[in-house]
């Protein structure tokens, strides 16, 4: 099967990861900006992730034959740190509209304070006046309360439903996203978030529509293999290989195809393999052997 994972921070990831995820059958992912595990201090900083996720991680994913999108914004964690984020939110107009950025993203709440709201807010009226898809971060304390915030505030900013895919969500969740219209995205997060076995019967329960599985794996205990693992469970307990491709594969593309940055013919082909290419000068090898594959037409 082809896996997209909308979801995984690959700038904590090795090479080796990326050549196993490969491997695995993931074709395509999204990386959003995140919290990196300290607190950012200086624009600079930001001015440097954003280029490393629309530049360096973009081809070092090509590397390996796998599609890389991002998206771009303030996360909520950030949002606190109020001088900062004032800044950041001018930054982001800057690289949201470059190609391979197919959202805005992640944001949304984290101890679901003042300040996270009016960040998220500038944020979703950016999203609108451009119309992007939104990929919004739930908390992970009181997230029932920070996910029906984030649609009431969504709804308020006018955004179209069809534009907000929902992360995070988990069995209390579920019912009040896919009640607004928006994309469920589930995270197959080691001990916490949502397990495969759970996601197996939410998949049972609810369905695949408006479903999507993602691994959202970064620097912490994780696993950037989530959605095959998760899809090889599903096909083992009994749901068709049409609804696991759905929640693995067509959802996500379709809600960020909405974008209008994803070649949806091209991630139907063998991808094209040169390891021969360079960027800034720079390689994936580091001496060894590349290798090269031309892309071969279904």
């Amino acid at each position: 099967m082809r896996f997209f994972d909308p979801h995984i921070h690959v700038t904590s990831r090795t090479t080796d990861d990326l050549e196993n995820m490969a491997r695995a059958g993931i074709r395509a992912i999204i990386e959003p900006a995140f919290w990196v595990g300290q607190p950012r201090t200086s624009i600079g900083t930001f001015v440097d992730y954003f280029s490393s996720l629309t530049g360096w991680e973009r081809f070092r994913a090509s590397q390996f034959g796998i599609a890389h999108f991002c998206a771009i914004g303030l996360n909520s964690k950030e949002a606190n740190n109020e001088g900062l984020a004032r800044e950041v939110l001018e930054l982001v107009p800057r690289y949201a509209l470059k190609e391979g950025v197919v959202a805005i993203g992640e944001i949304g709440f984290d101890e679901i304070t003042p300040a996270e709201e009016r960040a998220y807010t500038t944020q979703l009226q950016f999203a609108k006046d451009n119309d992007m898809v939104v990929m919004v971060h739930s908390p992970h304390r009181d997230k029932k309360r920070g996910i029906l915030r984030s649609i009431e505030i969504a709804k308020e900013v006018g955004l179209a439903m069809n534009m907000l895919v929902i992360d995070h969500n988990n069995e209390e969740t579920v019912d009040d996203t896919l009640d607004s219209g928006a994309w469920a995205a589930f995270t197959i997060y080691p001990h916490t978030k949502m397990g495969s076995e759970r996601m197996v019967e939410i998949v049972k329960k609810y369905g695949p529509e408006r479903v999507i599985v993602d691994s959202s794996a970064d620097w912490g205990v994780s696993d950037p293999l989530a959605v095959p693992k998760t899809a090889k469970l599903m096909l083992e307990r009994g749901i068709s290989n049409e609804a696991v491709e759905l929640v693995t594969w067509q959802n996500a593309l379709d809600a960020y195809a909405q974008s209008g940055q994803i070649d949806v013919e091209a991630l139907l082909e063998k991808p094209e393999i040169d390891q021969t290419k360079l960027f800034h000068d720079n390689s994936v090898l580091r001496g060894q052997d590349p290798r090269i594959e031309a892309p071969v037409p279904n």
